[in-house]
C-alpha cells in the first residue's frame, strides 16, 4: 500500500511539474549582442527565443526547433498572425506521413500549431504553439519553431506583422 501511493505521489508530482514548466513566464535575460530592439532570435543550438527588447535585455522562451536535416538558418520576417490556425501538412510531411488528413481545423486536439501561428515570409515556416508541450526544447519539427500554448500567446501580443526573425545556430 504505501508503494503504490509513492508511486501515484511520484506520478502526481511528475504531472504537476511538467504542468508548472509548460506555464512558466518568459525569463527576463542579458540579451543576445548584435540585435536591434523588437527582432526576435531563434538559436537552435540552445533552443531558444529572444525577443530583443533593448538595453540589454531580452525575453527568452524555450522552443522547439528543427530535427536533423530539417534545420534552417537566415533572416526572414513574421508575415501573419493567426489565431486558432487550420494546419495544411506541407508536401514534405505529407509524403514522410500520407495518411495525415490534407487540412487539420484550427482548435482540433491533433493540429500541430497550437492556439496560435505566426508565419515567417519566404517559405512554409511558422513559429507557433503546440498542444504536446513534451516536444518543447527538443528537435523535433520540421522546420517551424515551437512554443508552449501560453508562449506564443504572450509573444503573438508583443509582436506585430513585420518583426524581423534571426534563426541562427549560434
Amino acid at each position: 500500500m504505501l508503494r503504490q501511493l509513492a508511486v501515484a505521489f511520484t506520478v502526481t508530482m511528475a504531472i504537476g511539474l511538467s504542468g508548472t514548466v509548460a506555464s512558466a513566464a518568459p525569463s527576463v535575460v542579458a540579451s543576445p549582442n548584435g540585435y536591434a530592439p523588437g527582432t526576435i532570435v531563434v538559436k537552435t543550438n540552445e533552443r531558444k527565443l529572444y525577443l530583443i527588447l533593448g538595453e540589454g535585455q531580452a525575453l527568452r522562451y524555450p522552443v522547439g526547433v528543427g530535427k536533423a536535416g530539417k534545420q534552417w538558418a537566415g533572416a526572414t520576417r513574421i508575415d501573419g498572425k493567426y489565431r486558432q490556425p487550420a494546419w495544411s501538412p506541407p508536401a514534405d510531411v505529407k509524403r514522410d506521413n500520407p495518411s495525415i488528413p490534407d487540412v487539420i481545423p484550427g482548435g482540433s486536439p491533433s493540429n500541430p500549431m497550437g492556439v496560435a501561428a505566426m508565419t515567417l515570409a519566404g517559405g512554409e515556416y511558422a513559429i507557433h504553439g503546440t498542444n504536446r508541450p513534451n516536444s518543447v526544447g527538443g528537435y523535433v519539427s520540421y522546420g517551424c519553431v515551437r512554443m508552449y500554448n501560453q508562449d506564443i500567446s504572450d509573444l503573438f501580443e508583443r509582436v506585430e506583422v513585420g518583426t524581423p526573425v534571426v534563426v541562427t545556430s549560434r
